[in-house]
């Protein structure tokens, strides 16, 4: 096969899945978390700063169906945004995960605040959120398809966090199990519309791409974290003890 023959719908869903070899599971402190080793303080230093990334996602969504001009897609686009904002007697994501951060220790007006999200984190979801903003439609959509490794990663919380982290009240897990059947449904989805829409091997390329830079974000938030809660590094440790860092004005 020469590099420029294109991959069939197999191939390139195979190649697809096959970047879950770097999806933040992977991740020295996504393993930590899962093992019991994580501390308090790591723990909703996670929940705080993922939150930032919960509430952009919307904002994402949002951005993808501006730019969609395929009306079918966006009847089922819109449900993600439904699904995190909450509609009807479902409380959303968002909500689900306010629960969390109580539940860990962290004060609802805290997280809400964003006053814990380290730079690092809001520039790397800034950035994909901008991206999903500049890009056609069709491949920010395909930059969702780190949802297919989701599921696990979901499941994996709700298997280890009870036994290892006693003290997370147990009404925090609702994010987590709702997300089971969301994500796998948004998987269904997006992992349809990137095969029906990218067949030369310079389009599939470049999703492949497109995925590695989602995969890119994720990881690099928690490499922030890792400075920030693991090596006792957060933005300015030098030069201050205070979190002197922006909370989020419009630049």
């Amino acid at each position: 096969m020469t590099e420029q023959t294109p991959l069939t719908r197999e191939e390139f869903e195979k190649a697809l899945k096959a970047k879950g070899q770097f999806y933040h599971t992977q991740h020295p402190y996504h393993v930590a978390m899962y093992d019991g080793s994580c501390t308090p303080e790591q723990i909703r230093g996670w929940v705080a700063n993922r939150f930032y990334y919960q509430v952009r996602i919307p904002i994402k969504d949002a951005n993808i169906l501006a730019n969609c001009t395929d009306r079918d897609v966006r009847r089922e686009w819109i449900q993600r945004i439904l699904d995190h904002d909450g509609h009807g007697g479902a409380i959303g994501g968002i909500e689900a995960w306010l629960r969390l951060g109580e539940a860990v220790g962290l004060t609802r007006e805290e997280v809400l605040s964003h006053e814990h999200v380290l730079p690092g984190v809001r520039f790397a979801v800034d950035a994909y959120v901008n991206f999903a903003r500049r890009a056609n439609w069709q491949e920010a959509a395909a930059s969702s398809l780190t949802e297919l490794f989701a599921p696990t990663i979901h499941q994996n919380r709700l298997d280890t966090w009870p036994q290892h982290y006693p003290w997370v009240k147990p009404e925090g897990y609702q994010y987590f199990r709702q997300r089971l059947s969301e994500a796998r449904r948004d998987v269904e989805h997006g992992l349809r519309i990137t095969l029906d829409t990218f067949k030369t091997r310079e389009q599939q390329d470049r999703i492949l791409e497109i995925l590695q830079f989602k995969l890119d974000v994720l990881w690099t938030m928690l490499d922030a974290m890792t400075m920030a809660y693991e090596l006792k590094r957060p933005p300015y440790h030098t030069v201050t003890d205070n979190r002197v860092y922006h909370r989020g004005i419009e630049l």
